[in-house]
């Protein structure tokens, strides 16, 4: 059974910082592309950053120098490390995971949410 459960969450006053972690159980972890995505209300799905099976890293422009995608495959986990949020910042965070074995794969978590509010 496939799952990715996200954690890290909150409530954080302009320019604070957050951790968002995702375990992922059920997949081939280490062969994945693992994606963080928001989305805020009203507003379509955004890739935030992206790390490759291979440790390559993108992100979106508006997250560039503010957020840090790692991973580690021995914890099947990744993370997405936020610094000096701001409101707009603001969505559920979801974690997703991309690889071909066989067909193509494409898992999501449940995500969580980030209030970046005074």
């Amino acid at each position: 059974q496939v799952q990715l459960v996200e954690s890290g969450g909150g409530l954080v006053q302009p320019g604070g910082s957050l951790r968002l972690s995702c375990v992922a159980s059920g997949i081939n972890f280490n062969s994945a592309a693992m994606n963080w995505y928001r989305q805020a209300p009203g507003k379509q799905r955004e890739l935030v950053a992206q790390i490759t099976s291979g440790g390559s890293t993108n992100y979106e422009e508006s997250v560039k120098g503010r957020f840090t995608i790692s991973r580690d495959n021995a914890k099947n986990t990744v993370y997405l490390q936020m610094s000096s949020l701001k409101p707009e910042d603001t969505a559920v965070y979801i974690c997703n995971a991309a690889y071909f074995y066989l067909y193509p794969r494409n898992y999501w978590g449940q995500g969580t949410q980030v209030t970046v509010s005074s």
